[in-house]
């Protein structure tokens, strides 16, 4: 198949979004199919990717692409991409990575017309929270991680406790996190923590961690990829999720069982689905049942390990070449 993919977002930009089209446009290539992608993002250096990659396109390239291809597939409903391809009646499916409504939130214009966009759109959601938040008929289909970077390495001595990867900004729940630890002292528990990413709080949360007196318990590594943050993952027993906001899905959940770690993560929106049995939930941004759940499993060791079998059913479900597997196949069935 020719398959125009359109990411408003896309590489060098980084994000969730960016991610999930980045594995979906290389296992779509690697399986056969002619694979053209459409952003809005910028960048001043040659893309060296196994498809071709069309920046900032004029409406009348973006339409001679339209012509082109045998199916449209967006990255989230963009209104500014979306009408052209209505107009010339192409087939278009879409994944909806995000929320257009927050749960709770009042429906605004351009949310209702991307809600009613969905009547006409072959729809794919990573988790059931996004799933039930659209009008259209939507099928849920599980984001996958990097199978090929975050996997077990026995080599590496799992000798550090709690480990938190994510943008340091206040939905991420660092500073929940920070605070929870403060109450585990308190009970004569003193887990390490180490707090992986940057962002406009880290400041503010090294403070955090100096007022509450855990500073020492503390290690801020800023931002890892790759082997790296695979190997760090690898000497932690616990990741935690403290996510604030109801998190669409939680790719950072899959790394972090992938290497080994039971995932205490908040119970609301999609990180659950991604968490699956390989983990705790806890009611997100409260900090008392955080640390009920945490104290509970630093006290009782062997909650720990995870059960190898559940493991590698649930990441099964999550690797790269079943997902796509998946969406292809959805792909073909309306065409």
């Amino acid at each position: 198949m020719k398959i125009l993919i359109y990411s408003s977002a896309f590489y060098p930009s980084i994000g969730g979004l960016e991610a999930v089209i980045s594995d979906l446009s290389h296992e779509f290539t690697l399986q056969g199919h002619h694979v053209k992608l459409v952003t809005q993002t910028p960048t001043d250096k040659a893309d060296d990717l196994p498809f071709e990659v069309i920046r900032c396109p004029s409406i009348s390239k973006l339409f001679e692409l339209i012509l082109w291809c045998d199916v449209c597939f967006h990255g989230c409903i963009s209104l500014k991409a979306i009408w052209p391809i209505l107009l010339l009646k192409k087939p278009l499916v879409v994944t909806h990575q995000t929320w257009y409504r927050y749960p709770g939130t009042k429906l605004t214009l351009p949310t209702a017309l991307k809600h009613w966009i969905t009547y006409f759109t072959t729809n794919i959601a990573p988790s059931q929270a996004i799933a039930d938040q659209l009008p259209g008929l939507v099928k849920v289909i599980p984001n996958s991680y990097e199978d090929d970077v975050f996997y077990e390495m026995p080599e590496i001595p799992r000798d550090r406790d709690l480990v938190f990867l994510g943008r340091l900004v206040s939905d991420k729940g660092a500073d929940l996190l920070l605070t929870s630890l403060a109450k585990l002292k308190q009970q004569g528990l003193e887990p390490s923590l180490t707090i992986i990413g940057q962002g406009p709080e880290e400041t503010h949360l090294q403070q955090q961690a100096k007022n509450l007196e855990i500073a020492d318990q503390v290690q801020f590594m800023g931002t890892q990829r790759g082997e790296t943050l695979a190997r760090l993952l690898n000497a932690h027993k616990i990741l935690v999720v403290p996510s604030k906001w109801q998190e669409p899905f939680g790719i950072v959940a899959l790394e972090g069982i992938a290497c080994g770690c039971l995932v205490v993560g908040s119970k609301e929106g999609g990180l659950k689905d991604a968490i699956g049995s390989c983990g705790l939930t806890f009611l997100n941004g409260n900090v008392e049942n955080l640390t009920t759940v945490l104290a509970d499993i630093l006290t009782h060791p062997k909650k720990i390990n995870l059960d190898k079998t559940n493991r590698q059913i649930h990441l099964a479900k999550h690797q790269k070449k079943t997902v796509a597997k998946a969406y292809l196949q959805t792909i073909e069935a309306i065409m």
